[in-house]
């Protein structure tokens, strides 16, 4: 806890100085299921300077495609979104801004990284039962998310980003995820054998310690809703919060216009 301390009160420090309706701090999967969540909440308050709210699975994925949505044209497309956090993943389907279908999924890079790859160990094995395992918990969303119900596939957050940089430096298309560079990636995390040995460029080393959870989920959404090919996002959930913040200020100046 102390570290989610420190960092709240440096940016307690930064925000000095503006005004509640110009701040919106969210909690989601992590303290979702916390149970000293109070405990941590209190102190974290009074370190950040602005109230920390808990957000719902579907309020983060709500926020998550709006973060998608605005930094994409507008097209008559059937759009799937996936993030894949450190707890969670989201899914939702929508068609320019409106959100349609969406759910959250309590399953997440580094919650698979602790659960199946816990010393850095690669295996073949291991990979087959994160899989498998991921499938399972996210076999309900096949009943929005099967391949007819969406026309293309955006992924956001970061396995989906750390994903697409290694592959982008290792000669795949950039800002592209297919199946083929998602096996590929598979065989350098086989070949490697543990974390430590790991030697993929353009992977941050704090990624690289829960890629294999990462991996895993990622390879279980594209067997799971036949996706061939993904493509990068460039908004996500602070996008989302930032297009709030600004429709809410504006309605405020609108309302104070008409008083």
């Amino acid at each position: 806890m102390q570290r989610g301390w420190d960092c709240l009160a440096r940016f307690g420090q930064r925000l000095a100085g503006l005004s509640a309706s110009q701040v919106r701090a969210v909690a989601t999967q992590t303290l979702r299921e916390a149970h000293n969540r109070d405990e941590f909440l209190e102190p974290a308050v009074h370190l950040l300077g602005f109230p920390i709210e808990v957000i719902s699975g579907q309020e983060e994925a709500c926020l998550i495609y709006q973060g998608v949505a605005q930094a994409l044209p507008s097209a008559n497309q059937r759009r799937l979104v996936i993030d894949i956090g450190g707890r969670s993943t989201d899914l939702i389907v929508g068609v320019n801004a409106q959100a349609g279908p969406m759910a959250s999924y309590p399953v997440g890079s580094v919650l698979w990284s602790m659960r199946f790859f816990p010393d850095g160990q690669f295996s073949e094995a291991a990979f087959a039962q994160a899989e498998a395992a991921a499938q399972h918990t996210l076999a309900p969303a096949q009943s929005f998310c099967s391949s007819d119900q969406w026309d293309i596939c955006y992924g956001s957050a970061g396995t989906v980003n750390a994903v697409v940089d290694a592959l982008c430096v290792a000669g795949w298309p950039a800002g592209l995820v297919s199946r083929a560079g998602l096996d590929w990636l598979l065989q350098e995390l086989l070949a490697a054998q543990t974390v430590s040995r790991l030697n993929l460029s353009g992977m941050r080393e704090d990624r690289k310690a829960i890629i294999g959870g990462g991996l895993s989920i990622l390879r279980a959404l594209f067997d799971l809703l036949q996706i061939t090919c993904l493509e990068q996002a460039a908004g996500g959930l602070r996008h989302g919060l930032l297009a709030q913040l600004r429709q809410q200020t504006q309605c405020q100046k609108s309302e104070s216009l008409t008083v």
